[in-house]
């Protein structure tokens, strides 16, 4: 089982898709886009909200449900905008887990170019375990716990 560890990646910029745990491919569409032709903000955190929910199904964790006992609630997040996000393109979005604590954990998730290494938007997000049913936050779990694999610092 991996270890808990408060390490923080100083520069999410010069990660890879290739160092992302699960991703996904996502097409920009006409009405994604602002008057200025970028990406709407709130469509960014659209696509880092669809790869955070399929990430943490595939380990089996139920967001979807709130009569269930091991679940789990954003508790905040943060951007950071690197490069322009335009109409049209085709995005990979990615997401890994960059820290664990005793009751939470941090996702990091990037939008790429497709096909290319060039991070466009990084995203990071605090998720707290919780149970529905009683109302209170858990221990993260093993299933969590053993995803867990602290990469090096990219600075």
């Amino acid at each position: 089982m991996a270890t808990c560890s408060t390490e923080v990646i100083m520069n999410f910029k010069n990660l890879q898709l290739k160092d992302y745990d699960f991703t996904f491919t996502v097409a920009s569409r006409w009405r994604d886009m602002d008057a200025i032709g970028h990406i709407n903000n709130e469509t960014i955190l659209s696509y880092f909200e669809d790869v955070r929910v399929r990430y943490l199904s595939s380990l089996s964790i139920d967001i979807n449900s709130q009569n269930e006992s091991n679940s789990v609630i954003l508790a905040s997040m943060k951007i950071d905008y690197y490069h322009q996000v335009n109409y049209p393109d085709i995005f990979d979005v990615g997401c890994r887990i960059i820290r664990i604590g005793t009751k939470s954990f941090d996702l990091l998730s990037s939008i790429f170019q497709k096909d290319k290494d060039k991070t466009l938007v990084s995203g990071e997000f605090t998720i707290v375990c919780f149970d529905y049913v009683e109302q209170k936050t858990i221990i993260v779990p093993d299933i969590i716990r053993n995803q867990y694999n602290p990469i090096v610092d990219q600075i």
